[in-house]
């Protein structure tokens, strides 16, 4: 479709459907998605902006293809089905939500093109973008970050792919009054250490309350707010950990949950290296389908917690990863992925002697 039939169809979807105003300018970031452990990034990011007072209502969906969607991962601390009427009094009360945008009856003729789309396995980019925007638009969204990961195993392979979709969502987004900046970001391996419902809000909480945890989220989530408080013109980030607090308990969660009372799944196992060597790569693809294999993201204590990145050396019968379940089979099911999909590629120093 043409830039013009993008954003014609945008406005048909949004009419179809609720839609909410606020009285004050609205802000928000949306991942394209695509690589594992990204559904978390939204728990610091949208404590940080709503801490500089900038209105931050949020709607995520469930996970389609991955193991965890933003909803399913905020899920394990508060309610995500919240109604149009509590979303906008929360959001109104502590400037921020995190909720399930396919409880709020928002441009509902997207939810029927997805349904079409996805047995026949197509997802066109024009109806990526119409189906983002659309829900933006119902929300009342002034100002929008687009994320856009590129890597292997990611929806967007390189920068030439990147480039063109950016170019696309502000093209658009320009038709349609809302303000777009987008963020080519790295997704060529899983984003932190731990991919799954519980055990992302695990990481999430843990980053937010002790400033620990992998560069690769914090350093996302804290680049990702600051271009929408840069938009703002603030340069002071808040303090997300509180925020985050106001938001759990206004959605109906315990705000005083530390991620270490998060109920994780009790069966597991170790992978170790078979070898001493190198990291050369951590496939977003494999992980994904061996997390779901385990259980997520219905069962929510299921999922894989990484120990190493591209670049680790590691020595023979070191952890690599762990596989965390709720049951045994699905346990099972998803150790024996292991050997046939080779999530973790690993390399020697000397790959080959010549002449042999």
């Amino acid at each position: 479709m043409s830039v013009e039939e993008i954003a014609a169809l945008t406005e048909a979807m949004v009419e179809t459907g609720s839609r909410l105003y606020f009285e004050e300018p609205v802000y928000d970031i949306h991942s394209i998605g695509g690589v594992p452990g990204n559904s978390k990034v939204a728990l610091l990011e949208v404590p940080i902006v709503a801490a500089a007072g900038l209105l931050i209502p949020k709607t995520s969906s469930r996970a389609i293809t991955s193991p965890a969607g933003t909803a399913d991962t905020m899920e394990v601390l508060a309610r995500v089905d919240l109604t149009l009427e509590e979303v906008k009094r929360i959001a109104t009360k502590v400037k921020g939500t995190l909720v399930w945008g396919g409880h709020l009856n928002l441009a509902p003729a997207d939810d029927i093109f997805i349904r079409v789309e996805r047995p026949l396995g197509v997802d066109p980019k024009s109806q990526t973008v119409a189906s983002i925007l659309s829900k933006k638009v119902a929300m009342g969204v002034n100002y929008l970050v687009i994320d856009l990961p590129v890597g292997r195993g990611a929806k967007l392979r390189n920068l030439e792919e990147a480039d063109k979709m950016a170019r696309l969502f502000t093209e658009v987004g320009e038709r349609l009054k809302l303000s777009i900046k987008c963020a080519i970001t790295y997704g060529d391996q899983p984003i932190g250490y731990y991919i799954g419902p519980a055990l992302e809000a695990y990481e999430a909480l843990r980053a937010l309350r002790e400033g620990k945890g992998a560069m690769s989220l914090i350093e996302k989530a804290a680049s990702l707010a600051g271009i929408v408080l840069e938009v703002a013109g603030l340069a002071e980030r808040g303090k997300g950990s509180e925020k985050m607090r106001e938001i759990i308990e206004a959605q109906g969660g315990d705000p005083d949950i530390s991620y270490e009372d998060i109920p994780i799944g009790d069966k597991r196992i170790e992978i170790r290296s078979p070898m001493d060597g190198y990291v050369t790569h951590v496939d977003n693809f494999s992980m994904s389908v061996i997390a779901k294999a385990a259980g997520a993201p219905k069962d929510k204590g299921a999922g894989i917690i990484l120990y190493v990145k591209a670049g680790s050396k590691v020595k023979k019968g070191d952890k690599l990863f762990e596989i965390v379940a709720e049951n045994t089979a699905k346990l099972t099911t998803a150790y024996n992925l292991v050997s046939k999909l080779h999530p973790v590629k690993l390399e020697g120093m000397l790959l080959k002697t010549f002449p042999e």
